[in-house]
Parts: C-alpha cells; sequence; structure tokens
C-alpha cells in the first residue's frame, strides 16, 4: 500500500504561480511513475503531467510551457509548479502514483486563480 499526500493549494491570482507537492510512502519512490490530474467542477478528470522513473515528461497541450513536473527520489516526492495561472485552471489537482499495475491517489488539493 502506498500512502499519496497532496499539498500546496491556495489561491492565486492569475499570472501568478503555485508549487504543488506530491509526497508518497514506500521505499522504490524512484521507480514510480507519477501523474497529476485536475478535476474541474463539471468537466472530466484530466491529465495534466506525467513523470516515469526514467525522468521523461508529458504535458498536454492545454498546460505545455506554463507547468512543469519534477521528482525528488531521495525526499519520495514530486512536483507541480504552475505559471502564468489563469482562471481556467481553477480545480483540485490530484496526484497518482502507480507501482507495477496498481495506482495509488490522494485526496487533492484545491487550487483557485482569481482575477
Amino acid at each position: 500500500q502506498v500512502q499519496v499526500v497532496e499539498s500546496g493549494g491556495g489561491l492565486v491570482q492569475a499570472g501568478g504561480s503555485l508549487r504543488l507537492s506530491c509526497a508518497a510512502s514506500g521505499s522504490n519512490f524512484n521507480i514510480y511513475a507519477v501523474d497529476w490530474y485536475r478535476q474541474r467542477p463539471g468537466r472530466l478528470r484530466e491529465l495534466v503531467a506525467s513523470i516515469i522513473r526514467e525522468g521523461s515528461t508529458y504535458y498536454p497541450g492545454s498546460v505545455k510551457g506554463r507547468f512543469t513536473i519534477s521528482r525528488d527520489n531521495a525526499k519520495n516526492t514530486a512536483y507541480l509548479q504552475m505559471n502564468s495561472l489563469k482562471l481556467e485552471d481553477t480545480a483540485v489537482y490530484l496526484c497518482s502514483v502507480t507501482v507495477g499495475t496498481k495506482v495509488y491517489w490522494g485526496q487533492g488539493t484545491q487550487v483557485t486563480v482569481s482575477s
């Protein structure tokens, strides 16, 4: 069982930045794949960033160039740096950790972007 805890959400003005953290338990964090998703009201959950064990990353077009995912294996933590935030980035951001065929989710952290 892997415990996943997100933090770092909050209220920010449009154009501002936030850094989210995703802390996971376990001794093999370096082999976990980590994904950040967001859930906006009335919309399907959408992937916003991925990082695999080798460090390769993926971003959809909606956040590419603004969001950056990274990981610190020594701290069992992944990060999502979000810059140039827009009103439409307002959502609950959730982290998922994939270990083999199992996926573990955190509870999410709210990000609210104001005008």
